[in-house]
C-alpha cells in the first residue's frame, strides 16, 4: 500500500471528470485534492487515467509516500475526512 495526495489543475468546466473518477480511489479533501492509501495497482491506474483526462495546458501532481505516517497533516477548520470514510 502507497499514501497518495492527488492535485489537479484542469478547465473549471472539465474538473468534474476528475473529480468523479478519482472519488473512487481516494478521499476528496479540498476542490482539486485528493488523498489516501491505495495499492500499487490503483496508484498505476491513476496515472494512466489521470494523463488520459488531461488536456493541453492542465496538470496533475501525485505525491507518492511509503505509508501514511511520513505525512504531517495539520488542518485548520473543519477536516473534510473526519466522516469520509463512512457510507
Amino acid at each position: 500500500m502507497v499514501y497518495v495526495i492527488v492535485v489537479y489543475d484542469m478547465q473549471a468546466d472539465r474538473t468534474r471528470l476528475m473529480l468523479n473518477f478519482l472519488r473512487k480511489y481516494l478521499t476528496h479533501v479540498q476542490n482539486s485534492v485528493f488523498e489516501g492509501e491505495i495499492t500499487e495497482g490503483d496508484l498505476e491506474t491513476i496515472q494512466t487515467r489521470t494523463q488520459d483526462l488531461l488536456e493541453p495546458n492542465e496538470s496533475a501532481i501525485i505525491y507518492r509516500m511509503s505509508s501514511e505516517k511520513y505525512v504531517e497533516r495539520t488542518v485548520v477548520g473543519e477536516d473534510p475526512t473526519n466522516d469520509a470514510r463512512f457510507l
